[in-house]
Formats: C-alpha cells, sequence, structure tokens
C-alpha cells in the first residue's frame, strides 16, 4: 500500500532542496519567492498566479497571496545568480562527450494585449506573423541519458531596451558556451545557422561544431 502523505512530503522535500541550491546567495524573502512559485506550478500544472496562490494554501485571503506573488515577480532581479546556481547544480552530469544542441524558437502570443514587450515574431508552429517573444536555448545531452538538460535559456524582445538583433543574442548563447565547456564538445546547430558570423565565430576559437545545412 502507498503512503501518499509520505510519498508528497518527499517530493516536496525534494523541490525544496533544489530550491535551496537554485536560490543560493539570496536574501531569505526571494528564496521563498523562488519555493513558492516552482512549487506552485508543478502543484497546479499551471503557470497563473491565482493557481498558484490556491495551491500554495496559505492561512490569508487568494487575492493577498497572488499580490505578494505579483509584488515578488515585479521586483525580481536575481536571475543572474539563479542561472549561475543551475549550471553549479547541473555541471557534474556534463563530460567530454556531452554534445551541446543549440536552437533559437519563439513565444507566439496571439491573444495578448496586455503584456509588456511583446514584439512581432513567426510562430513556428503556423508560420503566421503574431505577437510574442524570441528564444534563445541550448540544452545538453549525454549518450547515457535520454533527456537533454537545458543549460540556457533567454526570452528577448526586439523592443525591449538594448536590443541589437538576434544573430546578438545567438552569439551570446555561444558566448556562454564557450565559457563554461571546453571547445572539444560539439555545439549542434539546426538549419538556419549556416550564415557567416556562426562560422567566423567558431573557426577562429576551434570550438567543435555541426551545423545541418539541408
Amino acid at each position: 500500500m502507498i503512503n501518499y502523505s509520505t510519498l508528497s512530503s518527499n517530493l516536496k522535500r525534494g523541490i525544496f532542496n533544489f530550491c535551496s541550491k537554485l536560490s543560493k546567495g539570496c536574501h531569505r524573502p526571494v528564496q521563498k519567492f523562488i519555493f513558492d512559485i516552482i512549487y506552485g506550478m508543478l502543484a497546479s500544472k499551471c503557470c497563473f498566479l491565482t493557481e498558484i496562490a490556491r495551491k500554495l494554501n496559505e492561512d490569508i485571503a487568494l487575492d493577498k497571496t497572488v499580490e505578494r506573488l505579483s509584488r515578488n515577480l515585479m521586483n525580481f532581479d536575481d536571475a543572474q545568480k539563479l542561472s549561475e546556481n543551475y549550471f553549479k547544480a547541473v555541471n557534474k552530469h556534463f563530460d567530454d562527450s556531452t554534445v551541446l544542441l543549440i536552437d533559437d524558437s519563439d513565444i507566439a502570443k496571439a491573444c495578448s494585449k496586455k503584456l509588456e514587450g511583446l514584439c512581432r515574431v513567426r510562430d513556428g508552429s503556423t508560420g503566421e506573423i503574431v505577437d510574442g517573444y524570441w528564444y534563445a536555448g541550448v540544452s545538453a545531452l549525454k549518450a547515457k541519458h535520454k533527456q537533454p538538460i537545458p543549460v540556457y535559456s533567454r526570452i528577448y524582445s526586439s523592443e525591449e531596451k538594448g536590443y541589437v538583433s538576434n544573430n546578438t543574442e545567438t552569439l551570446k548563447s555561444l558566448e556562454f558556451l564557450s565559457s563554461r565547456f571546453p571547445k572539444t564538445n560539439i555545439r549542434a546547430l539546426d538549419r538556419g545557422y549556416d550564415a557567416g558570423y556562426i562560422f567566423d565565430y567558431f573557426i577562429p576559437r576551434d570550438e567543435s561544431f555541426i551545423i545541418r545545412m539541408i
């Protein structure tokens, strides 16, 4: 017979331990906020603050929990610290055989009108030009693991301050890899990356790479 109370407690403890590693060096309120958000999303299987707040089951009015989460989201500025902590936590899984999968994408928000920084993107699913955001991501894959491990993730908009170009954002992800992985780890890129600026980046650094041409 399964003891669901024990199982639930162990799962929650595992999430707490992961969040503690992720938020190491942050202030205590920020650490609590990170746990609340991650636990709430996993428990509710949703990213809506109201659903997250319901799963937290706090002894205060629901709208007060939503207000607290919203305020913490607006004031959050520890993304770089979380990114570094996350990489330290997963870095032990990588070795010389790790393949780095580089792929930019989009997040279509065709029905959104109020989200900040919306820009025009090409929806990869439909081919239509809609409102949304661009996405730059890298995952690491090992021969003995079925699932890749995300190592770099950035959502950006062509409307945000400081934006230069999508190519510049792609180069940021390549620079991230150069600073953290040996040049012998193969960088694998799909069609669309057979541009001169990609070759100009890899070749002088003598980094191993594969680009799908057709």
